[in-house]
């Protein structure tokens, strides 16, 4: 059964929640651990006839939301008024010890049909490990609660960006992309080994790899999608690509046709920046009926190749004409193998600026421009 959403039920002024918040402390409610000791000042009272929640099943995991259900003893059951939720992010043994830990959250809901639905954007971030524990409650006459014993210990991780949410972050890159410029080659820029060891080790031909976690944590394309990247920027001045790249001094050039063209599909993949004025806006080309197209189309929102915000391909008199967006940076995935054969290689005169490279870059979690609410 589906109740109400906790974060509609805090903004509410006769909501559950704020109803417990007038009469128990927040301080109270941390008082009362997993392990079940209690403050003598904590407000809350012990009575082993509430029954302790077992057997608790997590279900409908999205993004910024999960569904919570178990199994209860039916002695006592009907004095139950009230639920203790203990929610917390998983510790990570890599993570840095120098960091402020993560403030534990404390759900406090009415007691409803089971499964409830937990909802919120600010405790819940997409593909995110955490643990969650419950209490029963009974709300006594003078305002204290009576507890049962906290529940086992449950983990679960949130899912990905749904199409729903990467719609919402194209809607808002469509905003700032400008005008479109015209180019006609995509170009990839690397160290002469990874060119070298290409020609020797894989028959001349570029293989797709995994996407690395850069861009939205919710990105569903991080981790997963294999694909190799391509740029596709000019100068505005020259309308060539540009002479510096932060990935290597050599540079493959292949002509816009050979791997964007009406036999592949194209989608939108991610929408953000790394603390800086610019933002990148990641597409994935697959080829018509390619892994990769399987893969996108159950996961992107599909663009239209002909007509969109970012990357175009249209026919003129007989000749397909290329257009990007020009105050954005494309990062182009294409999910396919790609033959050396089919363009150049050659050395860039310009320079190597480290700085603008966005390997494993994390996203600016503030920026107004590029995030939505439900995580980053």
């Amino acid at each position: 059964m589906e109740v109400p959403r906790l974060d509609h039920a805090l903004n509410s002024p006769t909501s559950p929640c704020e109803e417990v918040i007038k009469n128990l402390s927040l301080e109270a409610i941390q008082l009362c651990d997993r392990d079940g000791n209690k403050s003598q000042d904590s407000g809350i009272a012990e009575m082993e006839e509430l029954p302790v929640p077992h057997n608790i099943k997590i279900s409908n995991i999205t993004c910024d939301s999960f569904k919570i259900s178990w199994e209860m003893d039916s002695k006592s059951k009907d004095r139950i008024t009230h639920y203790f939720i203990d929610l917390n992010k998983k510790e990570n043994k890599n993570s840095n010890k120098f960091k402020h830990k993560d403030v534990p959250t404390k759900l406090v809901a009415k007691a409803v049909p089971l499964p409830m639905t937990v909802r919120g954007h600010w405790f819940l971030s997409p593909r995110t490990e955490y643990t969650v524990a419950v209490q029963t409650a009974s709300k006594q006459v003078d305002g204290d609660y009576v507890v049962s014993e906290w529940s086992e210990i449950i983990e679960f991780c949130t899912a990905d960006y749904s199409k729903v949410h990467l719609t919402q972050l194209l809607e808002k890159a469509e905003v700032i992309a400008g005008r479109m410029l015209k180019f006609s080659v995509f170009y990839r820029n690397q160290h002469k080994e990874y060119f070298d060891y290409i020609r020797e080790h894989h028959g001349n031909a570029m293989q797709p790899s995994v996407k690395d976690n850069s861009g939205s944590h919710g990105s569903p394309i991080s981790g997963k999608l294999e694909g190799i990247f391509f740029s596709c920027s000019t100068e505005f001045n020259t309308g060539k690509p540009p002479q510096d790249s932060p990935y290597g001094r050599y540079r493959f050039e292949i002509a816009a046709e050979k791997l964007f063209n009406p036999n592949t599909n194209l989608y939108f993949g991610d929408f953000y920046c790394m603390y800086t004025a610019y933002h990148y806006v990641i597409l994935v080309i697959a080829p018509v009926g390619s892994p990769g197209d399987e893969f996108c189309k159950q996961r992107l929102p599909q663009l239209n190749s002909k007509d969109n915000k970012f990357l175009t391909c249209t026919e003129e008199d007989g000749v397909l004409v290329y257009h990007h967006a020009q105050d954005v940076i494309l990062e182009v995935i294409y999910t396919d193998p790609v033959d050396l054969s089919l363009g150049t290689v050659a050395e860039i005169t310009g320079h190597q600026l480290m700085s603008l490279s966005t390997a494993n870059a994390k996203k600016d979690p503030s920026c107004k421009t590029c995030n939505i609410s439900v995580g980053r």
